[in-house]
């Protein structure tokens, strides 16, 4: 058994994969050791931001402040706990270096989150001290100089190295590497679990010990006995001895709806009340352990698959429960098959989680939507790392091979464009962060210099003060997007049909604008980089508009018998 004095040196980390998470989940995979010191930077820049702000606002001490910040978080995921650890090992420090005016950049290299490597630039999110860097930096060291905070590991490894949690670390691990449910009894790909890849992403399974009961699979003996396709229909009519799911959707086209997507499709959200002082209370941090266990996505309220109604306070609702309203024998049939990280280049990794079966299971439509990692990284030089658009060719056609020889005849594939991402500078670089709002002190400008000066910028070429630059992304996200044009227009399959869409942001904003909302407000604030759900929202409809126009095949049949289901089934078990 590990020692307590092991266990109290590990909790600190605990805490700092919270925020790593925080960092790094919208940006890619697990990253790389330069990467993984680079999100331990933001991350402690976070927290110490956040502690010095809620002094601010409190008019309290800094132990006070870091209490404070401590006692909203839930004890779920030992976060409560963790927390009033780390401030008892790190908080003497950062109220020693608070006292000499020492704000959060110089804090954290302090502290060795920070790192400045021979030869490189000093990343800093907050104006540099008056006196030379160097100078401030070294008064800053001298203070905590014979600190025991300094013998604690800055690396988030030791969590998993500890016997309790090493076999449940590598699950979880596999679980989200592979994009499948981590409580999955019966091994169908479906889970009765929320989060960690369950039902948030993919409809609730209905009997998890039974492989052959999940959703959207044809109905067994039209699930006289039982419910084998989880929508909730199921049973005999006792009037005329008619089974329900024959009386109500035979014939009426049903299908669900599978989400080939990035950190964008997955909706990828980092609440700002979370980071802002004057807005933190008991109830901001409520839905963090269920956050932080879905990878910091909210796919139950994705523009594709989402099963909660929107919180934008706008009308819209999502594609699968366009689906549902419109057939409910549809109800839970949908995949969100969507990775923080992914592309066209990695999709091959987790695309074998999706779930369908050739000869068990209705149809489907697949949306493949890898709208920005095929021209973005945090590389200091993004250009060469752009897929090009003999790459993606061929990678998009092997996509396509695949779900070709595992989709149901009569589905469809409808593959997005990408979209111009000049949107984020031209409408974000001069507006306030939500860390500067307070002091009038970070600009999205700040921001994405810092991150970019990391290396952790999730697009370097968009999030950039180099007009050049994010011109020379907008082209070749453009040549992308007329590569997978080309495909849908020239590319026939024996299973699907094949559309092409493209991601007009252009247009989302002006519809936007005529509801009375602003450019900037489509963003997420935190990250100043994903769609946020208003356009995820926005999007969905635009998309059913464009099917009900051109292609409305591609969304079956009007279910007349949707008012009976209603009357005898209910909400048909919910979601």
């Amino acid at each position: 058994m590990k020692s307590p004095r092991k266990l109290i040196m590990a909790a600190p980390v605990f805490f700092l994969l919270t925020l790593h998470t925080l960092a790094s989940s919208g940006y890619g995979n697990w990253p790389d050791t330069r990467h993984s010191n680079g999100h331990a930077c933001i991350g402690c820049v976070l927290v110490v931001s956040m502690i010095e702000q809620l002094t601010q606002v409190h008019n309290s001490t800094v132990q006070i402040s870091m209490e404070r910040l401590c006692s909203y978080l839930p004890e779920k995921l030992f976060l409560k706990t963790t927390c009033y650890l780390v401030v008892h090992i790190f908080g003497p420090d950062i109220t020693k270096l608070f006292r000499a005016d020492m704000n959060a950049d110089v804090v954290c290299h302090t502290l060795e989150f920070c790192k400045q490597d021979p030869g490189q630039p000093l990343c800093h999110l907050y104006p540099l001290p008056k006196e030379a860097w160097t100078f401030t930096l070294e008064k800053a060291r001298q203070i905590v100089k014979k600190s025991p905070a300094l013998t604690y590991s800055r690396s988030g490894a030791g969590i998993c190295s500890l016997p309790f949690l090493a076999k449940i670390c590598q699950k979880i691990k596999l679980s989200i590497q592979n994009s499948v449910p981590f409580k999955d009894a019966d091994s169908d790909k479906y889970s009765d679990f929320p989060t960690l890849r369950g039902f948030y992403w993919r409809g609730r399974d209905c009997n998890d010990s039974n492989k052959m009961a999940y959703p959207g699979r044809r109905p067994d003996n039209w699930d006289s006995y039982q419910d084998s396709n989880c929508n909730g229909i199921w049973g005999v009519d006792p009037k005329d001895g008619i089974p329900y799911e024959k009386k109500f959707c035979e014939g009426s086209q049903p299908r669900g709806v599978i989400l080939l997507g990035d950190s964008a499709g997955a909706h990828f959200h980092i609440p700002p009340d979370w980071i802002t002082a004057s807005q933190m209370s008991l109830k901001s941090f409520l839905n963090l352990p269920i956050a932080l266990t879905n990878e910091l996505d909210w796919p139950q309220l994705s523009g594709t698959t989402g099963f909660l109604y929107s919180t934008s306070r706008i009308k819209e609702n999502s594609i699968y429960l366009r689906l549902r309203k419109r057939n409910h024998c549809n109800h839970r049939d949908y995949q969100n098959i969507s990775k923080n990280g992914a592309s066209s280049q990695n999709l091959e990794r987790f695309i074998e989680s999706l779930s369908r079966n050739q000869l068990l299971d209705y149809p489907a439509i697949v949306i493949y939507a890898m709208i920005g990692n095929d021209v973005c990284s945090g590389n200091i030089d993004p250009l060469p790392e752009m897929t090009t658009p003999e790459k993606l060719y061929s990678k998009v056609m092997q996509t396509l091979q695949y779900l070709d020889s595992h989709l149901p005849n009569d589905s469809h594939v409808i593959l997005y464009g990408l979209p111009d991402g000049r949107f984020l500078w031209d409408h974000l670089h001069d507006r306030y962060h939500p860390l500067g709002q307070l002091n009038k002190d970070v600009t999205y400008a700040h921001f994405y210099s810092f991150l970019n000066c990391l290396q952790v910028s999730p697009c370097h070429g968009w999030m950039s003060s180099n007009k050049t630059l994010r011109t020379l992304t907008s082209e070749r996200a453009e040549q992308l997007s007329k590569t997978l044009k080309k495909i849908a227009t020239s590319q026939k399959f024996t299973n699907f049909d094949l559309f092409y869409l493209d991601f007009d942001f252009q247009e989302i904003t002006e519809e936007w604008q005529r509801r009375g909302g602003q450019p900037w407000q489509l963003i997420e604030p935190v990250d100043g980089f994903h769609p946020n759900e208003v356009v995820l929202q926005l999007l969905a409809d635009h998309f059913w508009k464009k099917m009900q126009h051109q292609w409305p095949h591609v969304l079956g049949k009007e279910n007349p018998f949707n008012p009976q289901i209603e009357q005898v089934f209910g909400d048909q078990g919910g979601h």
